[in-house]
Parts: structure tokens; sequence; C-alpha cells
């Protein structure tokens, strides 16, 4: 298995695809209007690239230009990215959740000279900055209602301004298109970054020809396939996943109305594969978990039996050895618990493609045994950005799969994680430097991030390099294991360790409000506010045994001996994470530097 048809470029891909399905009613995508799901074919999103290219053409767009994308998902974001590199410009895209500052930067750091957005929220953004933007030339807006003025122009004026102009340059699409090379460079993509300013990762055809072409020889895609979209399409991860794969493979693409609805969503659509994340998993574990937690005595026990024996179905179909009493047991046990789970997936779920961060071994093993399939897979933005990945027939939980075609991995004396193929940047922008330090002289991509690999060639990722903890006794500590070890607590929202040169492990925790909320109401625990239950020593208490109960199998050095609980989330607007929800750790450390100086002060103190 693998692409539909074969290609070159990104832009050949379209112009192959969209030829290959031209006269076929089968939507390429789905979206939802007026509370309904709608369909857009294949013929119709050729037309609507082929005079959205004339009308950026007609406004001055260029060769070698940078465009700014600022939006939400939606078709219109694919159109402008197809438009955008067929046209031979060079696209920006950026997490329409950054700030106006943010947005200042990438703009001015790429020289950027058009920028499409979705809607009057971004405008608003780009107003309080664009006297900073002397390269900004001309803003487009996605959404028909918005404040009129200089240098704005509708989405539709553009495929408009395309549709007049269309018969005078009937091969205008094929002609760029078939200008296009392997080598010619597509996107900017800037990393969120942990520390300091974001980088701009550039990223070229071949990169993405190389995932598409790769990646789905490891994951059968064929035109039968429907694929949720809900991550950022300005993130690499769905870009490569959707935008590019799905697409590559004539499959079908719905977007979701938003993060919040996504549950309802996969009802709708019934889509069969989804790329996601795995705060989506700790979210749905922890919506099962409290619904059986308030049913009968009796319905918990059932369902605790079911997991058992879906946690031993697995194990033994993995041998291929299944006792005739347990495929019995598992029989009843997917009538009675798991069928109605599976139902909530929409009811044709092939897997989860899961990335963008560590998957807790824990839920990999709890969705299993209900009969729900996760693909790990793992990569960086710098190698567009698949490594590794899992097989539908050939995985391991806890590892993030094995090397996909084209692509090798090496392990470094210090652990890290090597990786060499054509799926690797060509560089930062403007930063030769720094692309020297993360590429050597052989091609290979220094990750960051610390790993080994089986005997069988799984990759297994321990910890960040820069993030492994050294405590005063010497002992070295990978946080990150830690962390999501603590994220499978239903109380748990937000987990930061500490403990870098320090004599323990401790931790600042954001409680899941929601549950801390139920369990006070249902103890009789009095409050006003979050800020009254993250003071409160009975839920202090709580947390406290939970944690206990959770760490129980780890080593005395990598358990977390004080907490303190936080009374509001960490997040994007003050800085604390990244915009795909990677935790500032300094940004952290240094605005509650008091509550983490008083928790060690208070334990020398009791000593």
């Amino acid at each position: 298995m693998g692409v539909y048809k074969p290609f070159r470029t990104i832009p050949e891909m379209f112009d192959v695809i969209t030829k290959e399905f031209l006269n076929s009613d089968r939507p390429l995508f789905l979206r939802k209007v007026k509370g309904k799901y709608e369909g857009i074919t294949y013929a119709e999103y050729r037309m609507y690239v082929k005079r959205f290219m004339l009308g950026l053409h007609s406004i001055g767009v260029k060769e070698g230009d940078k465009v700014g994308i600022i939006s939400e998902n939606r078709v219109e974001w694919f159109i402008s990215d197809i438009s955008i590199i067929s046209l031979g410009a060079i696209d920006v895209p950026v997490f329409p959740s950054l700030t106006a500052k943010q947005i200042e930067y990438i703009m001015n750091n790429a020289e950027v000279k058009y920028i499409i957005l979705s809607n009057q929220l971004q405008l608003n953004k780009l107003n309080k900055i664009k006297d900073s933007l002397p390269l900004l030339q001309k803003i487009i807006i996605m959404n028909e209602k918005y404040d009129i003025q200089d240098n704005v122009i509708k989405f539709s004026d553009i495929l408009r301004a395309g549709e007049h102009i269309e018969k005078d340059y009937p091969d205008f699409l094929e002609q760029n298109i078939y200008k296009r090379k392997p080598e010619d460079e597509v996107t900017i993509i800037y990393t969120s970054g942990t520390t300091g300013n974001p980088k701009g990762v550039v990223l070229t055809n071949s990169n993405f020809v190389s995932q598409a072409t790769d990646a789905s020889q490891y994951l059968p895609i064929t035109p039968e396939d429907t694929f949720l979209s809900f991550l950022p399409l300005c993130h690499v991860f769905e870009r490569t996943a959707t935008a590019y794969t799905a697409f590559a493979c004539g499959a079908t693409i719905a977007f979701a109305e938003s993060i919040d609805t996504v549950g309802e969503n996969l009802i709708e659509v019934k889509p069969t594969l989804v790329p996601t994340v795995p705060r989506l998993f700790e979210r749905m574990h922890a919506k099962i978990m409290k619904s059986i937690s308030n049913s009968s005595p009796s319905k918990q026990k059932i369902f605790n039996w079911a997991i058992e024996i879906g946690k031993k179905y697995a194990i033994a179909k993995k041998t291929g050895l299944i006792p005739l009493s347990l495929r019995s047991k598992h029989s009843l046990a997917e009538r009675l618990v798991f069928s109605k789970l599976k139902e909530k997936t929409g009811g044709k779920l092939r897997a989860f493609i899961s990335g963008g961060a560590a998957l807790p071994k824990e839920l990999g093993l709890f969705f299993e045994a209900i009969g729900i399939t996760i693909l790990e897979g793992y990569g960086l933005t710098e190698s567009s950005p698949i490594i590794a990945f899992s097989k539908l027939d050939d995985y391991k939980f806890g590892s993030v799969g094995k090397a996909i075609p084209n692509v090798q991995i090496k392990i470094a004396e210090d652990g890290e994680i090597l990786a060499k193929g054509p799926n690797i940047m060509k560089g930062y922008y403007k930063l030769e430097k720094e692309t020297k330090e993360v590429i050597d002289d052989d091609g290979w991509l220094h990750t960051g991030d610390i790993g080994y690999l089986d005997s069988e060639g799984y990759l297994y990722i321990t910890d960040r390099k820069k993030h492994i903890f050294v405590s005063s006794g010497g002992k070295n500590i990978a946080p990150q294991h830690i962390e999501n070890l603590f994220m499978t607590s239903k109380y748990i929202s937000q987990f930061v360790l500490i403990g870098d040169r320090r004599q323990f492990l401790s931790a600042l925790i954001v409680p899941d409000f929601d549950a801390i909320k139920e369990y006070a109401d249902t103890h009789n625990i009095q409050y006003n506010s979050e800020q009254d239950l993250a003071n409160s020593e009975q839920i202090y208490k709580l947390i406290e045994d939970d944690m206990a109960r959770i760490q129980q199998d780890l080593a005395n050095y990598e358990r977390v001996r004080k907490f303190v609980l936080l009374d509001k989330p960490l997040t994007l607007e003050d800085g604390e994470v990244t915009p795909t929800l990677k935790v500032k750790r300094q940004v952290v450390e240094e605005k509650y530097a008091k509550l983490i100086e008083d928790m060690y002060n208070t334990a020398s103190t009791n000593k």
C-alpha cells in the first residue's frame, strides 16, 4: 500500500490526486454548515485553488514571497497552503492562539509580505502590530464580516478576482505546478520552543513528499478512509498526516468544529482514522472513569472485570494463542462493556494516530483492552515530523514504533536519538550556526531526545536531553516519565516535576477542578472558589493519597515527597505553556520560585 499515485512535489500531488477523482461525487472535505456536515468534492477544491492562485497572483504574490497563515482548521487553510506553494511562494503558518507580540516576532523574522487570516479576532491582533510589520503589504480575511479597512481583502474577493481572469490564463494552474522542484522551500514552521524565541524550520517539497510516501507504507490508507481533523494544521504533525498523507491516499477529511466538540463530531462523522495527542486519551479515560465511579457497585464490578479480560485477551492475541474460555469471556465483555464505549468513537474507527508527546503506557493498555487501537509515532518539526511509527499489526505500548522506510535511527553514546533521511529539514531560517548545532556533517539530526532501541528495532523515548534532572545525590531522573504517570490521576490536570540539583522531588500541580468539585460536593467540603479548593487540607490529602497509589512502584529517589496545588491552570496567555501545551519549565519555575523554595525550606526545617 501507499499513496494513490506517485508525485515529486506537493503541488504535483494536488494535481495528480484531484485529477484522479475529478468526476467523483465522493467528498474530499466534510465541514459543518448550519448544524449539518456538507461535502466539497475534488473538482470544487481544484477550482477554488486555481482561482485563489490567480487572485494571489493578481495582487502581487510571486515566487519566493513569504505568506503568513493565521487560521483554525478549515477548507480555506488547505486552499491557501496549496495555492501559495504552487505559486512558488513560501507559507508561514502560525497558531491562531498566539498573542499579537508572538505573531509580530514570527512575521518579521520570516519577512512576511502577505497574511491570510480567519476572522475578526485575528485581525484585531494584527491591527495592534501592523505598524511594526514594515514588509506587510496585504491582509486577506476568510470570514465575510469584518471592519472594512485599508489593505484588507476578503478571501471571497480573491477567489472572485481569479474567476474573472481565469479564461485569460487557461494553463496557469498546471504551468505553475510543474515549475516547482523537489528541493524548493515550501514552508517555514516556527517551533514553539520551551525557552527563548521560536526558530523557523525550513521544509521542502521533498521533505513532505517523502513523509506522505513513506508513512503511508506503514499505515495503509485508502479512499474508503475518513480522517477527523482537529489538531492545528499549522502544526507539522496534522499537516503531514492529514493535509498531505491522507489527501495523497484519496481519503476524506472531515473538520471537527472545535476541540470541545470532538466527542460529538466523532459520532457524527464516524471516522476511520484520527490523528491526535495523548491529552485526548487522558480526557477520554477521565470521562469513562468518572462515569463508572458514579454507577452502581455491580456495574463497577462488571467494568473492572471486563478491563482485566480485555488486557488478557490483548496479550494473548499478540501470541496468536487465545484459549477458548478467554474468547468466550471476551465476547461477553465486548457485548456488555466494550461495544458501548466504541460507539462513542463513531463505530468505524480503525485507529487513533498519537503524536506530539509520549503516550503513558497505562493509557495505551487501557484502550487496547477496550479494543480501541492507538498507534504511536515520534518525530520533530525538524524531521517533517515522522521519524518512527507503529503499524496496525506491529506495535508495543511504551514504544513509538520503528523507523519508517528510508529513515535511519541511531543512539549516540550519551543516549541521544539521532535520525537521518529525506525528511530532515533544510535548516533553521537565517540561523546557520543553530542549524549546524543540530545537523552534523554526516547529515544526522540530533533530536535532543533521550531513548533507546530494543533488539527488535522498537524505539523508546525516555526524556528530553536538556530535561534530565540530576539530584543532589547524583541520581539521573527523567521527569517526563514521572509526569506522565501522575497525569493518569483523574484529580490532576497539569503536573510539573521539580527536582534538578535538589535533595528530593517535588511538584506543582493544577487539579482537575471538575473532578475536585464533584468530590467536594459529595463529601460536604465547603468552598466558594477554586482557590478555596486548592487550599483545602482535605483536597490535599485526597491528591496525596492518589499520588501514593500511583508512585508505589517507583524507586525511592523517583517519588514525589512534597507538592503544591495551584489555583489556576498554566496557560499560553501567561507564557507558561507553548501552543502545543508543553510546559515552559524555566518560566514556571521562575514564576513559582517562592512556592518551590518554601517546599524545600519546610522539608529542611522538619528534619
